[in-house]
């Protein structure tokens, strides 16, 4: 039987085949999350003459899910609504995506971040094969234990018929003869008790080797752990708990690191750690260099990070157009910096003039200009948003939004919020013409109706969409962000748009459509009614206008 592996991630999702028959798993490739993945992962299916489908479900390192597990919970929902009679199998995974990048460092070549996700995508398909079975085996006994059932069975039938062959003779047979009959029948049962006993004692030993194992397995599993559950403890940071500088020297041997680690409290047990790098880590290598650790880090991620090496003092952040503060958050999260620390730097006060004009409670969302900066690793979070807020100023400035929005009728804050939505609705040619249908339907008295105004309003409300498990709900959603319900803007952008989107609210399209959508071939169907509208949706758009939002 053919089976596809998937390895879903927010961005991309890895693509891998193989067949139970061979069980050997070779990457596909990998399909971006931008609103075709379902019709290419369908055609994918159709190529491969298979519906079953194998999800990687990421795990802690305590081996609980994790916010990435319900993410691939939910795909795998809307998976088997986008592709009739879907089949669909999870495969447990942790850290695949590392495994995946150090193979293909092994093949000493250049490759891209969807070849890692295919990559990561072989390797939870061939965890698959290997243990899949077609039947259940589950309650199968073991050779040993059906042994020892039979074992002690025989005893106890060959008791019982002794004891009946005693009773019978007795009757007719003299006294001394009774006597011996009866004899045998005790010897037979002191044979089942011994037998039972025996069994007892055996299944005793073996419990109590279960338990002793159990507690070691337990006890290494702690000692792997964080030396400290969370720097931040209710929005204090631990001292001296973060940014512990780190150096592995050049020829220094694992073991010396394991001691150094536990000598910096870094660690909790250096012998727990050598033997988990020989267990799990066999071919690892450690790159000298100065590091920066945490101890609120596990083994697992020391060791990661000791194998990626310490690179430069400094690294690059990047905030693309489109992207909202919600993924803006979750990528400072992932270079180390805690939640509180984000937080609290999303919610602290810039000193720009244009930041000013927002409505009171207003966010940063749209305000942080799409771009790549290079830091010092000991930059703060506050430090990364004022350097993007500083681009924001500029583009404003240069490009004279303020005065050009004020001619199309719209304030500062509501000109970026029109530009966030069009950032999110059209590619950059498309995007004077939307501009020009969102401000025709609001001079109107038109519903804006944009789906990912509701979308967003979905992120805010219900971000695991629990209560909004259709689009005839969603649509329903109470927020001011609901295009689909309210009339006129929503109260605030809806991601960081560029540069594209900015000047097309200041110079839309000489056009006077009132209806657009993003047909299934990626381009844009436009109209002037309501009929033609719903006419380019049934000829253009059967897959994308029935995603979930």
């Amino acid at each position: 039987m053919r089976i596809i592996g998937l390895d879903v991630g927010e961005k991309r999702i890895g693509v891998a085949k193989g067949d139970s028959s061979t069980r050997i798993a070779v990457p596909v490739g990998f399909v971006n999350v931008d609103g075709s993945e379902w019709r290419r992962l369908a055609r994918i299916a159709t190529m491969q003459g298979t519906n079953f489908f194998v999800l990687g479900l990421p795990r802690s390192n305590e081996g609980t899910e994790t916010q990435q597990s319900v993410y691939v919970r939910n795909f795998a929902k809307i998976l088997v609504q986008q592709i009739p009679g879907a089949k669909v199998r999870f495969q447990d995974e942790s850290l695949t995506s590392v495994v995946a990048e150090e193979r293909l460092k092994s093949r000493k070549r250049t490759y891209e971040k969807g070849e890692i996700d295919a990559e990561a995508a072989t390797i939870i398909l061939q965890d698959f094969l290997e243990s899949y079975t077609p039947t259940n085996t589950s309650n199968t006994e073991t050779e040993n234990e059906k042994n020892v059932d039979e074992g002690a069975m025989g005893v106890v039938v060959g008791v019982k018929s002794a004891v009946a062959d005693a009773k019978d003779t007795a009757a007719n047979l003299t006294k001394k003869e009774a006597d011996k009959v009866k004899l045998n029948a005790k010897k037979a049962k002191h044979k089942m008790k011994t037998t039972t006993k025996t069994v007892s004692i055996l299944l005793g030993v073996f419990v109590f080797i279960l338990l002793i194992g159990g507690g070691v397995f337990l006890w290494g599993n702690m000692m792997l752990g964080p030396v400290v559950g969370n720097c931040q403890s209710e929005g204090t940071t631990v001292e001296n708990c973060t940014n512990i500088a780190f150096t592995v020297t050049e020829g220094e041997s694992k073991s010396i690191i394991a001691d150094n680690l536990e000598q910096a409290e870094l660690i909790k047990n250096a012998w727990v750690f050598k033997l988990h790098l020989q267990m799990s880590w066999p071919d690892v290598n450690f790159k000298s260099g100065v590091y920066h650790l945490n101890k609120d880090m596990t083994a697992d991620e020391i060791i990661a990070a000791l194998e990626r090496g310490a690179g430069d003092t400094v690294f690059n952040f990047t905030i693309r157009p489109g992207e909202t503060i919600f993924d803006i958050k979750y990528n400072l999260a992932s270079l180390g910096y805690s939640t509180t620390e984000i937080d609290q730097a999303f919610n602290a006060s810039y000193d720009f003039d244009f930041l000013k004009k927002r409505p009171n409670g207003a966010t940063l969302e749209g305000y942080l200009y799409g771009e790549t900066y290079e830091f010092y690793r000991e930059a703060s979070v506050r430090d990364i948003l004022q350097k993007y807020l500083e681009k924001m100023g500029e583009v404003i400035t240069d490009n004279n939004l303020e005065a050009r929005y004020e001619a199309q009728g719209l304030s500062l804050h509501e000109g970026i919020t029109l530009a966030s939505m069009i950032q999110k609705e059209a590619n950059p040619a498309d995007m004077p013409t939307v501009a020009q249908v969102f401000m025709t339907r609001m001079n109107e008295g038109m519903l804006l109706g944009s789906d990912v105004t509701v979308s967003y309003a979905l992120d805010v409300v219900d971000p695991n969409r629990q209560f909004y498990g259709d689009n005839i709900a969603a649509v329903e959603v109470e927020s001011c962000y609901n295009t689909r319900k309210y009339a006129g803007l929503p109260c605030g952008p809806i991601s960081n748009p560029g540069i594209s989107a900015l000047t097309a609210v200041a110079e839309p399209s000489d056009t006077s459509y009132l209806y657009f959508l993003t047909g299934d071939d990626g381009l844009m169907y436009y109209s002037y009614t309501e009929t033609e509208h719903l006419q380019n949706a049934a000829v253009h758009c059967q897959t994308l206008c029935s995603i979930s939002l």
